[in-house]
C-alpha cells in the first residue's frame, strides 16, 4: 500500500509540474484562441508542410481575430497577423522590444550560434551595432561583378549536371536536377564576396566545410522536439545529439572566425573609402578600437554569414517552383530580359526592369523565407492595437505568410502568383512596395525602424541572378516532383527537382 501511495504522489507530482510548464498564463489575453500544444509539434509524427498547417489550424483563427496564443521555444506566446495589430507592433520599439534566443533561452543550442547581433538586440546595443554595419549593409552602389560571375557559375553546373543525367527509357524524360544544394553554394559565395571580404569557393571545390556545416546546422536546429522544449538543451550530457550539436555550431563559430580574421585581404581596409568597405571591415575596425568586444564580433558575422545568405537561399527555391509550374511567367521574365539585348546587367539596368522587379516582390509575398517570427518581448504592459491587453514580459511575434495570403487584405486573389498587382512600371513597384510595407500588409523584410537593412541587396542579388538564369535556361518541374513545404522555420519547397534546357536549343522541354 505504501508503495502504491508513494506511486500516486509520484504521479501527481510530475504531472503537477507538467501542468505548471504548459498551463496558459493566467493574465494572457483571454479573448484570443488558443492554438493547441501539439500543432506546434507536428513534426514529430507528420511531414506536413506549414501551408497544411497554417490552412488546417491557424488561418481561420487568425483571419478573425487578427492574433492567436501559441506555442513555441518553451512558452506560450501571441502570434499576430492583422495590419493594424502588426503596424502598431513594428512601430513601438520601445514597447514591443526586439530581443532573440540569446534572451528568451541563452543556453539553447540556437543561442550558442546567433549570440547577440544586430538583428535581435535593443536599445543602445542594437544602434551600436546598427551604426558599424549599416554603411556595408545599404550602399547607394554595391558591386554587382561577384553576383553575375557566381550566377553564372551556377547556370554552368546547372547545364553541366542536366547533361550528365539519363533520358527514362519509357517516358522519354529526363532526370531532373535537385537544386537546392548548389544554390546554396552560390548563396554563400556572393554572401562571402560582398560582406566578408572573402570568396569561399563553395562553386568552384568540393567539400568546403563552412558550407558543408550549414546543411548540418540547419537539419540540427529544426528539430522539433528541442525546438519547442529547448530546456532538454540544458541537459547536453543526457542527451547525446545536443551535445554534438553544440560542438557543431562551435566549429562552425571557430571556423568563420579565423577565416575573416586570417584573410590578408582584410590588412587593406586602412586604405579603403568608406564605399569600398564591407561589413566585415566595419566590425574589425570597431573590434580593434574597442567599440565591441571579441563575443559580438563573432555574433555579428555569424548573423551576416547565415541570414544573408539562407533567406536568398529559400527564395530561389521557391523561384524554381513557382516559375517551373507557372511558364507562362517565366516566359514574359524572360522576354524583359531578352529584349535588354545585353549579357552584363547592371544594378541601374535590372532595378528599371517593372516585371523582374514584380515577380520578386511576389515571390516574397507567397512565399516569404521568414514566414513567421516571434522575437519581440513586451517591456511593460501593453493593449495592441487598442484592442488586446497583453501583458509585461510576453513574447509577440508575427507571421508573415498568414498576412499575405489573407483575402480580407490582399483581395479574392490573395493566394494567387500574381506580378501583375504590382504594376507595369518601376515607379508604381516601389509605390506599392512602400505602401503595403507601411499599412504592415507585406512583411518580407519586416518594417519599420527595425526592417533588414539587408533588402536592397537581397533584391538586386535576386535580380542579378534570375537575369543570368532566364538568359540562358528555361525549364520545368520534373513530374516526380510534389511540392512539399518546410514544416518549419524557414519557408521554402523542399527537395525541388527541375529539368533544364538551354534557351539556345530549339528542342521543346517535355
Amino acid at each position: 500500500m505504501a508503495i502504491l501511495t508513494g506511486l500516486y504522489l509520484w504521479c501527481a507530482l510530475v504531472g503537477t509540474l507538467i501542468w505548471y510548464y504548459i498551463h496558459v498564463p493566467w493574465n494572457f489575453p483571454r479573448q484570443l484562441p488558443r492554438i493547441p500544444l501539439y500543432v506546434s509539434l507536428l513534426g514529430l509524427w507528420s511531414n506536413m508542410g506549414q501551408d497544411e498547417i497554417y490552412e488546417r489550424w491557424l488561418r481561420r483563427p487568425l483571419e478573425k481575430h487578427g492574433a492567436v496564443v501559441i506555442w513555441f521555444a518553451g512558452r506560450w506566446n501571441v502570434l499576430v497577423t492583422r495590419p493594424h495589430y502588426l503596424t502598431d507592433m513594428f512601430r513601438n520599439e520601445d514597447v514591443y522590444a526586439k530581443a532573440g534566443s540569446q534572451v528568451k533561452i541563452p543556453w539553447s543550442v540556437i543561442a550558442s550560434l546567433v549570440g547577440d547581433n544586430i538583428i535581435n538586440s535593443h536599445g543602445t546595443t542594437w544602434r551600436l551595432y546598427t551604426g558599424i554595419m549599416k554603411p556595408g549593409m545599404q550602399k547607394r552602389e554595391f558591386d554587382t561583378k561577384p553576383m553575375l560571375r557566381k550566377s553564372r557559375r551556377l547556370v554552368d553546373l546547372f547545364i553541366e549536371k542536366q547533361n550528365a543525367v539519363a533520358e527514362d527509357e519509357e517516358t522519354g524524360i529526363e532526370d531532373g536536377v535537385f537544386v537546392n544544394g548548389l544554390v546554396q553554394k552560390w548563396a554563400i559565395d556572393v554572401m562571402g564576396e560582398s560582406f566578408l571580404d572573402y570568396d569561399f569557393q563553395c562553386l568552384e571545390k568540393p567539400h568546403v566545410r563552412v558550407e558543408e556545416l550549414q546543411t548540418i546546422i540547419k537539419k540540427t536546429l529544426f528539430k522539433p522536439l528541442y525546438f519547442n522544449f529547448p530546456t532538454l538543451d540544458k541537459y547536453p550530457y543526457v542527451f547525446t545529439s545536443r551535445r554534438r550539436a553544440f560542438a557543431i555550431m562551435k566549429e562552425f563559430e571557430d571556423l568563420l572566425y579565423h577565416t575573416v580574421r586570417t584573410n590578408p585581404r582584410k590588412y587593406e581596409q586602412e586604405n579603403r573609402e568608406l564605399q569600398d568597405k564591407q561589413v566585415v571591415h566595419m566590425l574589425e575596425e570597431a573590434l580593434d578600437s574597442g567599440k565591441i568586444n571579441d563575443k559580438q564580433f563573432r555574433s555579428n558575422i555569424k548573423i551576416m554569414f547565415l541570414t544573408a545568405h539562407e533567406n536568398v537561399q529559400q527564395l530561389v527555391n521557391s523561384t524554381f517552383w513557382e516559375l517551373g509550374k507557372n511558364q507562362d511567367v517565366q516566359n514574359r521574365l524572360r522576354q524583359e530580359i531578352l529584349d535588354t539585348q545585353t549579357d552584363t546587367p547592371t544594378a541601374e539596368l535590372v532595378n528599371g526592369m517593372p516585371y523582374l522587379t514584380s515577380t520578386i516582390f511576389e515571390l516574397l509575398r507567397l512565399y516569404p523565407p521568414v514566414s513567421q517570427l516571434i522575437n519581440r518581448v513586451t517591456l511593460q504592459p501593453t493593449v495592441l492595437g487598442g484592442d488586446i491587453c497583453i501583458p509585461a514580459h510576453t513574447w509577440v511575434g508575427w507571421n508573415a505568410y498568414g498576412v499575405h495570403i489573407n483575402r480580407d487584405v490582399w483581395g479574392p486573389t490573395a493566394q494567387e502568383f500574381r506580378p501583375e498587382r504590382w504594376g507595369t512600371k518601376p515607379e508604381e513597384n516601389q509605390a506599392k512596395f512602400r505602401r503595403e510595407t507601411v499599412r504592415g500588409a507585406y512583411i518580407p523584410f519586416n518594417a519599420h525602424t527595425r526592417k533588414c537593412l539587408g533588402q536592397g541587396f537581397a533584391l538586386l542579388e535576386m535580380k542579378v541572378m534570375l537575369f543570368e538564369l532566364l538568359r540562358r535556361v528555361k525549364w520545368n518541374i520534373h513530374p516526380d516532383y510534389h511540392l512539399k513545404l518546410t514544416s518549419g522555420g524557414i519557408l521554402a519547397p523542399l527537395g525541388c527537382k527541375v529539368v533544364f534546357q538551354e534557351v539556345s536549343d530549339d528542342a521543346e522541354l517535355n
